[in-house]
């Protein structure tokens, strides 16, 4: 069974940071990608940054320089770090995860959500 459980969101004031968490079960046994997305109110949902089994990274403009992903294999848990917090960061922050089977996507799961909300 699939469980993705984000924590580690919270109330920051601008300029600060916070790490975010996405334990994971039944996801690191297979190929995958994790990937982090955000919405807030009013806006579409955004994808901020994605990282596959391989280590490779890839981020949204609006968080290069700025966010850090990152996955511990042993642990099966994928992080966000985020510094220099902005309050457009603000959002519900999602973890998700794509399996696949050699190059063929089988399966995608998301997390609950964790909120970020960043203050000025």
């Amino acid at each position: 069974q699939v469980q993705l459980v984000e924590s580690g969101g919270g109330l920051v004031q601008a300029g600060g940071s916070l790490r975010l968490s996405c334990a994971t079960s039944g996801v690191f046994k297979y190929g995958n990608t994790m990937a982090w997305y955000r919405h807030a109110p009013g806006k579409s949902r955004e994808l901020v940054a994605t990282i596959d089994n391989r280590g490779v990274k890839k981020y949204a403009d609006s968080v290069k320089g700025r966010f850090t992903i990152s996955r511990e294999n042993a642990k099966e848990t994928v992080y966000l770090q985020m510094n220099s917090l902005k309050p457009e960061d603000t959002a519900v922050y999602y973890c998700k995860a794509e399996l696949f089977s050699g190059l063929v996507l089988t399966n995608q799961y998301w997390g609950q959500g964790t909120q970020v909300t960043v203050s000025s």
